[in-house]
């Protein structure tokens, strides 16, 4: 039996989560040779509001198309842990912006609080990539996709000209992996 992972990206309209859905499907499907699909829901405002991406990886074909048990959840608002935290299936993984998630319900995942949009701020010096910071945090953490994969993918569908920032929060995301305990500890 082959493996079936599903992500969902979840916060507010303006977080650029679509485009980081859109960045780690593609590189699975065509950077790295995996099946994969992609689909977004947004609130009627277009920032500010609910903003989900979800993303299904595969190495056989997908039949449904949906993520309905969670191998990963980002939540990059308080709103959208509550009302996504109940898809995590038993051993995934919450991963929680640490300045905009105050605290995640108890459950059996493992629960990553970690300062996604302050790193960006900070050590890219622009928050508009947290949303990269993510995606290298979530191949660090789910390791499904080539890091070369997701770069390629990120240097196709960034606005020309923010190639080598976007690349910058990536890589910055995928080191802060390096240092986190194998299971427990985070919070």
């Amino acid at each position: 039996m082959g493996f079936r992972c599903e992500i969902r990206l979840s916060g507010a309209g303006g977080q650029g989560l679509l485009l980081a859905g859109k960045i780690i499907a593609e590189a699975a499907a065509i950077y790295d040779g995996k099946l994969a699909t992609q689909a977004q829901s947004y609130g009627p405002e277009a920032r500010g509001g609910a903003s989900k991406s979800e993303v299904v990886i595969s190495d056989e074909d997908i039949d449904y198309p949906v993520a309905t048990n969670l191998d990963l959840l980002l939540a990059m608002t308080q709103e959208s842990v509550d009302a996504y935290v109940g898809d995590v299936k038993d051993g995934g993984i919450v991963l929680a912006d640490s300045g905009l998630v105050a605290s995640v319900p108890p459950g059996n995942y493992r629960v990553l609080h970690l300062p996604i949009a302050e790193t960006a701020r900070e050590k890219v010096g622009k928050g508009v990539t947290a949303n990269l910071v993510a995606v290298g945090i979530i191949a660090g953490l789910v390791d499904v996709v080539k890091p070369t994969a997701i770069e390629s993918a990120i240097r196709a569908r960034v606005p020309r000209g923010t190639e080598d920032s976007n690349l910058k929060a990536f890589r910055i995301g995928l080191a802060m992996t390096d240092d986190l305990p194998a299971e427990d500890a985070e919070e």
